[in-house]
């Protein structure tokens, strides 16, 4: 009785090992294959975990683990394979993810794409394809930064991909259908940006903090979600998450008041607080007819660390968002 109770110990632990319910995540996407959500985050190679409910999660393989792919190489010299902010969808049979590779604070940047036909380990069609590079930002070149990839398809099926990170702000341009590579003639949109001090270099990322765009259609408008200020300082992060709107994926996008974001405007979803700062990232899905916002947040009384939040998202009378914070915030 004492060895089978020594083994039922063993597994319950090991169970509650790979078992965790506040990950440790930066920049939250996800996507529901089958019965199980599979999180996708920043990390060496990209972070995976999976669930089933949304609440306890289990950490996978990343996608590249240590050895990024060889082309990363060509754009940031040096890179060692820490992969930010990706971007998962499905499309005609294939899971399509997009990545970020850069160097900090430079706009030395390119956007990549790895395909899965499956993101079940256990499946013998599982298996990550890199696909290569399909955007690039060169420093003195190009006046915007090519990470923080989300892909948005249009009422028409024509894909687009917006992105960007301070500078010129969050540009989207139009993919072939494929969605490897820039569609010909090439088609650029600035959809959302902040006002930057007229002496900075171009190489500069300046002050106009905006960054990690993702356009979510309800219904007949899109809603294009930025994240403003500061992440990546723990506690001291002031990420805040702000909207707004469009009838057209090609924008202008609108706040509340009207303003376009393209001019500076933008309406508060969620900031941080006491307990929590930086809000921010995030990302916003419909899962069985229930609509979520994904975000990550700095737990200022552990260390500032960055966790993983999935809030209810709701819509008031006049079809704009709504999280309750308390959901972040139950202390």
């Amino acid at each position: 009785m004492k060895n089978l109770m020594l083994i039922l110990m063993m597994f319950l632990l090991g169970t509650s090992y790979a078992q965790e319910t506040d990950i440790g995540v930066h920049d939250p996407v996800m996507i529901k294959e089958g019965d199980t959500y599979y999180l996708f985050c920043t990390g060496w190679g990209i972070s995976v975990w999976s669930s089933k409910d949304m609440k306890s999660w289990k950490k996978e393989e990343s996608i590249f683990g240590r050895k990024p792919p060889e082309w990363t190489q060509e754009v940031v010299p040096g890179f060692a394979g820490h992969m930010w902010a990706p971007d998962v969808s499905y499309y005609d049979g294939q899971y399509y993810l997009y990545y970020s590779v850069s160097a900090f604070a430079k706009n030395t940047s390119a956007i990549g794409l790895v395909t899965n036909k499956t993101l079940d380990p256990s499946s013998p069609d599982f298996g990550w394809v890199d696909q290569g590079k399909v955007v690039q930002s060169v420093p003195f070149r190009d006046f915007w930064n090519a990470i923080d990839p989300n892909l948005i398809v249009d009422e028409d099926g024509y894909p687009w991909l917006n992105f960007g990170s301070f500078w010129g702000g969050i540009k989207m341009v139009k993919l072939v259908p494929d969605r490897d590579k820039i569609a010909e003639p090439e088609e650029w949109l600035t959809l959302a940006k902040r006002n930057r001090s007229d002496t900075l270099l171009d190489n500069n990322p300046g002050d106009g903090a905006i960054e990690a765009p993702f356009i979510f259609k309800k219904d007949s408008m899109y809603y294009l979600f930025v994240s403003w200020d500061y992440c990546c300082r723990g506690e001291n992060s002031t990420y805040k998450v702000v909207v707004g709107r469009s009838s057209d994926v090609k924008g202008p996008y609108l706040d509340k008041e009207g303003n376009r974001m393209d001019l500076g405007g933008g309406s508060l979803v969620i900031e941080g607080d006491k307990n929590w700062a930086g809000i921010g990232h995030n990302s916003a899905y419909t899962f069985d007819g229930k609509d979520y916002l994904v975000v990550h947040a700095y737990d200022v009384t552990d260390g500032g660390h960055s966790k993983l939040k999935i809030l209810n998202m709701n819509w008031d009378e006049n079809g704009w968002p709504l999280v309750d914070k308390t959901e972040i915030n139950p202390r």
